[in-house]
């Protein structure tokens, strides 16, 4: 593909995006931020964990999202009794015409290019982890056998950060597959008098789709082929090592944090600030960009000590004074 091709290909794709962007706009009100990270992390082909009180959209969002991209999707609503065999799949003891007995695997609802993890932290650790090796790999192994997901796949996942009882905490190890965390808030005011007259009336807005799952696929290999200045690398190094507590950090980092990010923050951040910047239909990502993503990519892959819970410090808060000594 030649560069001329290839800044074809980027204006084509910019203008997909940017058009499910303003579609997005129009059934989820007051969210222009979280539409923007959502569509990044498709972008870049990573998962996203939605995190915010009931009623802000979640659900609507990655409904509407799949119906934008044209991506096939399910839902799976997390309960303490949710199995690994209904995520996944599970075989069954057939017997055949001929009398021979044989197993069949029978797909979970994983089996789709969108799959919707709604109140993800509800279910039993054991459930959880059957996510890890098809948000990593792609495939899933069932009996021993190995099943490949469709392509593309991604996970977007809801939790509820008020009502905790009958929840478990994500383990870290799935907490790191998540390319990024978007907490969601409230809408403002004139956002919401929008949400208000346009949802309960008559007629209700609906998306149609701007793109196909192959559309999705050619901007993914296009975010990978986007240039990236050195000094944005050296930015994403020197952001997410100032924020491990090991020799050589500040003292501040050492008392404070308990576990710091691993090298997919670092990747996370190269790969979400391009796709960032192609949605704004920027062919390089900048400084700016990298200061929005901070929180969303750092904020599920390290915690703070009770040292600084007890100081009342908030992750975001600290993480924000480490965009400012970095940058």
């Amino acid at each position: 593909m030649t560069e001329s091709d290839l800044l074809k290909e980027f204006d084509a794709a910019a203008a997909r995006f940017k058009a499910a962007k303003e579609s997005l706009g129009r059934v989820v009100f007051g969210q222009d931020e979280v539409i923007e990270l959502t569509l990044a992390t498709l972008a870049a082909g990573g998962h996203a964990l939605l995190v915010g009180a009931p009623g802000l959209a979640k659900t609507l969002l990655v409904t509407s999202t799949a119906t934008l991209l044209g991506l096939s999707a399910k839902r799976v609503q997390f309960t303490p009794d949710l199995m690994p065999g209904d995520v996944l799949g599970s075989e069954v003891l057939e017997e055949t015409a001929g009398g021979r007995r044989e197993f069949r695997f029978i797909p979970g609802p994983i089996f789709c290019q969108l799959l919707m993890a709604d109140e993800i932290n509800r279910a039993s650790p054991r459930t959880q982890s059957a996510l890890l090796q098809a948000m990593q790999e792609q495939h899933v192994t069932v009996a021993g056998a190995r099943h490949d997901l469709p392509s593309p796949f991604h996970v977007l996942a809801t939790q509820n950060p008020i009502e905790q009882e009958g929840t478990y905490p994500l383990p870290e190890a799935q907490l790191d597959r998540f390319l990024l965390q978007v907490n969601i808030s409230y809408p403002d005011e004139a956002a919401e008098r929008r949400m208000l007259a346009a949802t309960t009336g008559a007629d209700a807005a609906a998306v149609d789709a701007a793109m196909s799952a192959d559309d999705l696929l050619r901007t993914q290999r296009l975010v990978r082929r986007m240039p990236i200045a050195e000094r944005i690398n050296d930015a994403i190094l020197a952001l997410v090592r100032s924020a491990r507590p090991i020799d050589g950090a500040e003292a501040r980092v050492r008392d404070l944090v308990g576990w710091g990010p691993g090298p997919r923050a670092s990747q996370a951040l190269s790969l979400a600030s391009r796709a960032l910047a192609l949605i704004d239909g920027r062919r390089a990502p900048s400084i700016d960009d990298l200061r929005r993503l901070a929180k969303p990519v750092l904020r599920h892959r390290m915690a703070l000590n009770f040292t600084a819970r007890a100081q009342g410090i908030a992750i975001d808060d600290f993480i924000d004074d480490l965009v400012a000594k970095a940058f």
